[in-house]
């Protein structure tokens, strides 16, 4: 089993993990949103619901993704990474805004009942399970894809929510206890609100990030680690120009470096050109990155400038 296989496997399983919690979530959010009458706990409960949907669709595309290049796909299938990334986040952030407008539409008729006591005890065991599983996953993401670190965003984002959830249930059952009903009432809605507005960072820059990937733009602080080597390789052969063009599309890397050649230059043959693309490559293996390479020489700057 080759180390990219392994670490393909590795990451569906724990795009799995993360399905299965959210599904257990989602179920016992649901459930428990509905006795209680809580918008806040049907958020949490509806978020973790999307999250298997899409966490599905990021296990599909990882798959899908290391299925390597053919005839149809010549450059390989990495482009469903980041697309997947695209339609999650824009599927939480709809979300998001769709519980912001519902949490400022019970503010404005008075916010709504809501049993503070089991609400409260729904927002320990969720903190304690959100807290839980996001901390596994923050680790796996360390060595994972992007498509692990987007959903170990995610659940951080979700751990985040239970934590308001939490806070904001203890501040309604304070305000029942001190028999200030007419307050706990806007505990609710008002959390939402903040909650959904404060979550939308995350769908956000997930997009952000994703939408680079797809437009093919370069990441910078890679290109200015590989940029390093490419200048290297120029003043040890002595090459009088050299251009480098890099893209990051899900899990590769495609780097395209071109060197201009002049009668100094130390390679002039073929065979010495295929030395400097393997001196390169080395270079670029020893900075943590394997990309696809493509090592270009000409005499004429007009064709790579």
């Amino acid at each position: 089993m080759t180390a990219a296989r392994a670490e393909s496997r590795a990451d569906a399983r724990t795009l799995l993990v993360s399905v299965w919690a959210s599904a257990v979530f989602a179920v016992v959010s649901l459930v428990w949103g509905l006795v209680v009458d809580s918008r806040l706990i049907l958020f949490d409960g509806l978020y973790s619901f999307a999250s298997v949907g899409l966490s599905l669709l990021g296990v599909w595309a990882l798959r899908a993704a290391r299925r390597g290049p053919d005839d149809r796909y010549p450059w390989g299938r990495e482009i469903y990474e980041p697309l997947a990334i695209v339609v999650k986040a824009a599927a939480l952030g709809g979300l998001c805004l769709y519980a912001l407008a519902g949490a400022v539409g019970d503010l404005l008729v008075g916010g709504r009942d809501v049993d503070t006591g089991w609400a409260l005890v729904y927002a320990v065991v969720a903190t304690t399970g959100g807290v839980a599983v996001s901390l596994y996953m923050r680790r796996k993401a360390r060595a994972g894809s992007d498509l692990v670190r987007a959903e170990a965003a995610e659940w951080w984002g979700d751990a985040l929510l239970s934590v308001g959830v939490l806070v904001g249930f203890a501040i309604a059952w304070g305000f029942t206890l001190g028999g200030r009903d007419d307050l706990a009432r806007y505990v609710d809605p008002a959390m939402v609100a903040l909650i959904s507005a404060a979550f939308l960072v995350v769908p956000a820059r997930l997009l952000a990030q994703a939408f680079r990937e797809v437009l093919t733009m370069s990441p910078p602080a890679v290109r200015e680690q590989l940029l390093v080597c490419v200048r290297e390789i120029e003043e040890e052969y002595g090459f009088a120009e050299s251009f480098l063009r890099v893209a990051k599309v899900g899990s590769r890397l495609d780097v395209e470096a071109d060197y201009v050649v002049v009668a100094s230059s130390t390679a002039q043959t073929v065979t010495e050109f295929d030395a400097v693309r393997a001196a390169l490559l080395a270079r670029i293996r020893a900075t943590g990155q394997d990309p696809s390479i493509s090592v270009g020489f000409t005499a004429d700057r007009s064709w790579v400038a």
